[in-house]
């Protein structure tokens, strides 16, 4: 199954993406690119697709919400949550308007929405298999303290029908390594951390390093942190948060007007991390 992963498309999902100029929710382009988003995934056979809406700070925010269930219907519990963020943000560049001006975020997070919506392709194949609810959440207003995945929480009921969620976040920035920053929160979340990396041996992915760090608070600004936080299993793929080293060069165009494609320095890392994301699901998935 994750050979059936196509880099040509996570490609011409990106420049789609790219290509509406922001999708900072309070500019033009952000509803161009919901309406891609809606698009490609009304495309997938299987997928049932709503619209989710929230605010913040009196801001519109839109949450794309993919569900997957398998043939003989959903559990009441156990679901499978693959989460990113859509939205994007230039605010480091100096005299940014957000209503106005660019914010292209090829990287943050263009990277992790194509490779939710090539996940959303193959796993809907096998639907067959599955054994379990996949939900695939296109969260809005991460940039503007992950506004969109709170929303999204809120909404369920209790006790939390989630029993695991992966978030793909900024995975094709690193000219130096294969490395990816592996957050996990609060000590309900370790089974989870300990099945990615087993799943990163185990397929040959290739993620090296694939480096474990402990949240435990909301002050990573991720969409897996409101549900880790509230104590459901929880982890975040992403090159961010990782100190400057021999094996991460920094981001020096994150947040700016400048995270464009020219600078996604690292598509075999892209690529790697679509494929653990799927290769982790579909185990989840399969199993009750």
């Amino acid at each position: 199954m994750l050979d059936r992963l196509d880099p040509a498309r996570l490609d011409e999902h990106l420049a789609a993406l790219v290509g509406v100029v922001s999708r900072d929710p309070r500019h033009p382009g952000h509803e161009k690119a919901v309406a891609y988003l809606e698009a490609q995934l009304r495309q997938v056979e299987g997928l049932k697709v709503e619209r989710q809406l929230a605010s913040a700070g009196g801001i519109p925010l839109t949450n794309l919400i993919a569900t997957l269930d398998p043939p003989n219907g959903a559990p009441a519990d156990g679901w499978i949550l693959l989460a990113t963020h859509y939205d994007t943000i230039a605010n480091n560049t100096p005299g940014w308007r957000p209503a106005f001006d660019p914010a292209p975020g090829a990287d943050d997070n263009g990277t992790g929405t194509a490779s939710l919506l090539e996940i959303a392709r193959v796993l809907a194949a096998e639907r067959a298999t599955l054994r379990q609810r996949v939900v695939l959440a296109f969260f809005d207003g991460e940039e503007l303290g992950f506004k969109g995945a709170g929303a999204y929480l809120v909404s369920l009921s209790k006790p939390y029908p989630v029993a695991a969620v992966i978030n793909l976040d900024m995975v094709g920035q690193n000219p130096i390594a294969d490395r990816l920053d592996l957050i996990w929160y609060r000590q309900g979340s370790a089974l989870l951390r300990d099945r990615i990396v087993a799943a990163n041996d185990r397929f040959a992915i290739g993620i090296k390093p694939l480096n474990q760090q402990f949240a435990s608070d909301s002050g990573t600004i991720l969409d897996a942190a409101p549900f880790g936080m509230a104590g459901i299993p929880a982890v975040a793929l992403v090159e961010r948060y990782g100190p400057d080293d021999a094996t991460y060069p920094g981001n020096a165009v994150w947040h700016t007007v400048n995270d464009d494609i020219a600078h996604i320095t690292n598509k075999r890392l892209w690529l790697k991390a679509t494929r653990l994301t799927l290769a982790v699901a579909l185990e989840l998935a399969r199993s009750r």
